[in-house]
C-alpha cells in the first residue's frame, strides 16, 4: 500500500517530543514530552518482502494492530482522504494516543472512518516519494515514508531519519524532503502547512 498525500486539502482549519529536550537533527525546535508511539494496521495485501510497515514492525520501530478495534483510542489516523492536514498542533494528542499509519486497500481506507469515530484523520501534505516503485514522484508514499514525514512534521524529524536509514533509498527521502519538511514541521497550524504547499507546488504547475 502507497500512501497518497493530500496534495489538493485546501482548507483546513487551524487545529510536539521525548523524556527530555531534544534539539531535531534538521535544527528544528527543541521539544518536550513522550515519544510518539507508532502503530501499524497491516492487511497483507501486498507482497510482505516489500513491505515497509512490516520492515517497521520488525524493527521494533512500530507496534502492528489487529483490526480497527485495536488502534488506541483517540489516535492520529494518517489517511490521505482526510480533510485536513497533519501539523504540530496535532502534537499533543499524537503524544497521547499515537499515530496509525494504514497498510490496506483503497476500498478499506474508505470506508475506515465510519469504524471508528474517536479517531482523528489527517492528511499528509505535499512531498516527493523516495521509494524504488514511485522515485521521484510527488504524493505517493510508502508506509515508512509517511510514518517519517508525519513524525518530522510532529517534531520528532531525529525519529524520522531513524527510520528512514533502515531502508537502502532512505536518505534520498531526507534529501528531497528535509527542507519542506522543515517548514511543515514549523507551521503554526493545518491552515499554514497548506499555505507552504500551495507555495511550493505553485512555481512546478505554472510550467505546465
Amino acid at each position: 500500500m502507497f500512501i497518497t498525500v493530500a496534495r489538493y486539502v485546501s482548507e483546513c482549519r487551524p487545529i510536539t517530543l521525548s523524556g527530555k529536550h531534544r534539539e531535531c537533527l534538521s535544527g528544528g525546535e527543541a521539544h518536550e514530552g513522550p515519544m510518539i508511539k507508532v502503530y501499524a494496521l497491516i492487511e497483507g495485501e501486498d507482497d510482505p518482502k516489500k513491505c515497509t510497515a512490516r520492515k517497521m514492525v520488525r524493527l521494533k520501530m512500530a507496534k502492528q494492530v489487529e483490526g480497527a478495534r485495536g488502534i488506541p483510542v483517540g489516535a492520529i489516523v494518517l489517511n490521505p482522504l482526510a480533510q485536513q492536514a497533519l501539523s504540530k498542533t496535532d502534537g499533543g494528542r499524537a503524544e497521547r494516543s499515537g499515530i496509525v499509519v494504514l497498510d490496506c486497500s483503497w476500498k478499506k481506507l474508505e470506508r475506515f472512518p465510519e469504524i471508528r469515530k474517536d479517531l482523528r484523520h489527517r492528511a499528509l501534505p505535499y512531498m516527493v516519494a523516495a521509494n524504488p516503485v514511485n522515485y521521484g514522484h510527488p504524493c505517493t508514499l510508502s508506509s515508512a515514508e509517511a510514518v517519517a514525514a508525519a513524525l518530522w512534521i510532529l517534531g520528532e524529524a531525529e525519529r524520522a531519519r531513524e527510520i528512514m536509514s533502515k531502508f537502502g533509498w532512505g536518505h534520498s527521502f531526507v534529501t528531497l524532503n528535509g527542507s519542506l519538511l522543515d517548514e511543515y514541521a514549523s507551521a503554526a497550524d493545518s491552515a499554514t502547512v497548506i499555505a507552504i504547499q500551495r507555495e511550493y507546488i505553485a512555481p512546478s504547475e505554472g510550467k505546465k
